[in-house]
């Protein structure tokens, strides 16, 4: 039974991969996290132990007394302006432990090109973080690529942490705001599935440096008609064309607007195109040619497919 320490495991990605590994009882598992959460502690089933990411000597010395074997970090790849991600420090300090083996970076979207780091903030970090990894002396590590979060075309009805977030599809308004053609094949998965083949991952006896996990491939035309099927009504649909996605502009979706609140407009809209672009370009259309999937690998987990999804959270 191996350590396995998941950094920011109480967050919403993290918190999922927790949740399937705990439930798998192969593993120890210990969450990684700057503060203390006793009543947590006992729901997750989990020691949370208090870590200053910035400290990389006292993380080292912290992931030897818990003997921790793989490190996952779910952590925030995004951070405010003028901060770095507390994950380059976390790579340091694993690299540096003599019991840690393994490490899983915070990617869990899709592969990124030195092209897109202007683009959006995390990209540059997750690219960074890689090229930190390749670096370390004898550390094997890996980056999950799982497409887009299907979580949000789900909730409440289908149980998630992740925040809602409405983007080219809004369900509850009836609506769709399809990038380019909206012909283009994109990977789908739930955080849930992610967690269970990040799980049945940490037994396989090696790993390579990009894992692909792919809940299901659809267009986004596709996806507008099975969203239609299951509500039982017909959605206003409009098309962004790439130039207007990259004048970092995309139509507006009724479920957005309280968002702005706290989400300003202008970056809503920005990171719409962002995405549109790189659904349209095929950034999404993962694995590349020649390279498994953990779905392939391991083929008794089934994954929620976006018309299950959407059967179970709208079927009227």
């Amino acid at each position: 039974m191996a350590v396995i320490a998941v950094a920011g495991g109480t967050g919403n990605v993290g918190r999922t991969l927790v949740e399937a590994i705990v439930a798998t009882g192969k593993h120890e598992v210990k969450i990684l996290a700057r503060k203390a959460n006793p009543e947590l502690e006992k729901k997750l089933g989990a020691s949370i132990v208090v870590v200053d990411y910035t400290d990389v000597g006292a993380t080292t010395k912290i992931l030897e007394e818990h003997n921790v074997h793989t490190v996952i970090s779910a952590i925030n790849m995004m951070p405010p302006p003028g901060e770095t991600p507390l994950e380059f420090e976390l790579i340091r300090a694993a690299d540096a432990s003599a019991s840690t083996k393994r490490m899983i970076s915070s990617g869990w979207g899709i592969p990124h090109t030195e092209s897109q780091s202007s683009q959006l903030g995390s990209v540059p970090n997750k690219l960074r973080a890689a090229a930190l990894l390749k670096e370390t002396k004898d550390l094997e590590y890996t980056v999950v690529h799982n497409g887009f979060f299907l979580d949000y075309w789900a909730t409440p009805a289908v149980p998630s942490y992740m925040t809602p977030f409405t983007l080219f599809i809004d369900i509850p308004g009836n609506a769709a705001a399809i990038p380019g053609s909206g012909n283009t094949p994109s990977a789908f998965t739930h955080t849930k599935d992610v967690g269970k083949f990040v799980a049945a991952a940490l037994d396989l006896g090696k790993w390579e440096p990009d894992t692909f996990i792919v809940g299901d491939k659809v267009t986004f035309n596709e996806f507008v008609q099975l969203a239609e099927a299951a509500k039982g009504t017909k959605f206003n649909v409009a098309y962004d064309s790439v130039e207007k996605l990259k004048t970092g502009q995309a139509t507006e979706l009724p479920s957005q607007v309280p968002a702005y609140a706290f989400f300003p407009k202008e970056a809503y809209q920005g990171m719409a195109a962002v995405f549109g672009l790189w659904f349209e370009n095929g950034n999404f259309d993962i694995p590349p040619a020649g390279k498994k999937t953990l779905n392939q690998i391991f083929p008794d987990i089934k994954a929620w497919t976006v018309k299950d999804i959407l059967d179970t959270a709208w079927k009227q």
